[in-house]
């Protein structure tokens, strides 16, 4: 078995030079990381952009684009046959339709190539031919990410964790207080016995479930939230308990145990190897007004989260010999608020820095050892116009749009963002139970109905720039 798998491990590392020289020497790929939290738009972000770079009329701040350098760009065959392909007609359909809705959302591993034809700028545009640039998006719920942090934690590790965390959290959440009562019964030590570890696994997940949707991003392991064809199986049915004194070899804490390592070496460590390490661009879309709107338990577990991302990533700069020998590390990765058109323009700034300041530790982290990174904030796809409003003799920046529940049009005044990033992210990490100074507002819009002329892309805030940051160096 060692043999086979040192064999194994030999042959994949041929492979992967081979494939990168090729990649380097002749045709280059950019493989780009697409990824966020429930909610954070990954699904219209990789719609519209491939669109956008189709269609690139509203592509100014894609310097390749803005100066015609672009010549083509059209969708081809992904090189991994393995992988779902991002369903972009679909996605792109349900934003064209009449009344146009909101595409499903990220639940598995996708992936798309676009291919541009490219001419060279500068002295070699009259001696040099234009060259095709890949460009492999890969689509991977931020979930999924987050479970890398397990590779580096035992079972007792991770249980003594999330045990601590719904202990704080019972009060406030019925089912955390109910999977402790539920762990709490049990004889850890006792004989394994199945419908009692599929109970415990059921109030676990239920409890991950109401955990994301009352604004918590610690949701690990994020398969049980996004199971696809594992559902049911073993390696999804275990759950956190307290470590017995004793543990016999047939107890319930050994099979949690075993299962929580087979989900490790089976589910997290492939996903690692097989799509994670390979890439190096990449996005993480964060809805940051989303989590302020929940309060200031929900910013910080994101700010907690991103800590997590980022030490999932292998940042750092991608020299030539260093990709053909090592393979790729994640040389520039882009934090983006998203849905930047639920406020007023003179808000952006202001979304842009608390941003900024909630991935501060992450990002130092990530030029620590040499990558790049943004913040910015952006719309893959405008959903509103902008108005001000008066009431009571005074001005209100808003925005107006087709609510998503009603139909109807409304125009939303969220309320104006802090100057200072600390206002918000200080009583964040102080615990406090809710904003003092302000309530901020959230409202759903639905997409709005597109007439696009031909050339024309879709309708957005900082695509174009987040498609500098991210592509623009190697087009």
């Amino acid at each position: 078995m060692g043999i086979t798998s040192l064999a194994d491990s030999i042959l994949r590392g041929v492979e992967n030079v081979g494939t990168r020289a090729s990649e380097t020497l002749f045709e280059p790929v950019i493989r780009l990381g697409v990824t966020g939290l429930a909610r954070a738009g990954k699904t219209v972000f990789i719609t519209s952009l491939v669109t956008s770079l189709r269609e690139r009329e509203r592509m100014h701040g894609l310097v390749a684009a803005q100066e015609g350098r672009i010549a083509a760009a059209y969708l081809q065959p992904q090189p991994d046959d393995t992988v779902p392909r991002f369903d972009y007609e679909a996605h792109w359909g349900a934003l064209t339709a009449r009344p146009p809705h909101w595409p499903e959302s990220t639940r598995a591993i996708s992936e798309l190539r676009l291919s541009l034809r490219v001419r060279p700028s500068g002295l070699l545009s009259g001696i040099q031919g234009a060259r095709v640039v890949h460009l492999d998006i890969v689509d991977y719920p931020g979930e999924w990410l987050l479970d890398l942090v397990l590779l580096e934690k035992s079972y007792a590790e991770w249980s003594r964790e999330v045990l601590a965390r719904l202990s704080a959290r019972k009060a406030t959440s019925n089912e955390a207080a109910r999977y402790l009562a539920l762990a709490e019964a049990e004889d850890a030590a006792g004989t394994l016995e199945e419908p009692r570890a599929q109970a415990l696994a059921r109030a676990f997940t239920d409890y991950l479930a109401a955990a994301r949707d009352n604004g918590a991003y610690d949701v690990t392991p994020g398969r049980f939230l996004l199971p696809g064809d594992l559902a049911g199986s073993p390696v999804l049915t275990f759950a956190p308990l307290a470590e017995p004194a004793r543990v016999p070899r047939r107890s319930l804490w050994r099979e949690m145990e075993r299962r929580f390592d087979a989900y490790r070496a089976q589910v997290v460590r492939p996903f690692f190897r097989d799509h994670f390490a390979r890439i190096d661009r990449q996005i993480v879309l964060l809805d940051v007004l989303g989590a302020i709107h929940k309060g200031p338990a929900a910013l910080e577990d994101m700010r907690a989260a991103m800590g997590d991302i980022l030490g999932a990533f292998r940042p750092g700069r991608n020299a030539l010999l260093a990709r053909l020998l090592r393979g790729r590390r994640v040389e520039r990765i882009l934090f983006a608020a998203t849905k930047a058109d639920h406020l007023h323009h003179s808000e952006h700034a202001r979304l842009a820095a608390i941003t900024a300041a909630l991935t501060e530790g992450a990002r130092e982290r990530a030029r620590f050892a040499g990558a790049r990174t943004e913040s910015m904030a952006i719309a893959s796809l405008r959903a509103t116009v902008e108005e001000i409003r008066r009431h009571e003799g005074q001005e209100f920046p808003c925005v107006r749009g087709t609510l998503l529940e009603t139909g109807r049009q409304a125009a939303l005044y969220p309320g104006r963002l802090p100057d200072d990033p600390a206002a918000l992210l200080g009583p964040a990490r102080r615990g406090a139970g809710t904003w003092l100074d302000e309530d901020y507002e959230v409202m759903n819009f639905a997409p709005p109905e597109l007439s696009l002329r031909p050339g024309e892309g879709p309708p957005h805030i900082r695509l174009d720039r987040a498609a500098q940051f991210l592509i623009g160096d190697r087009l």
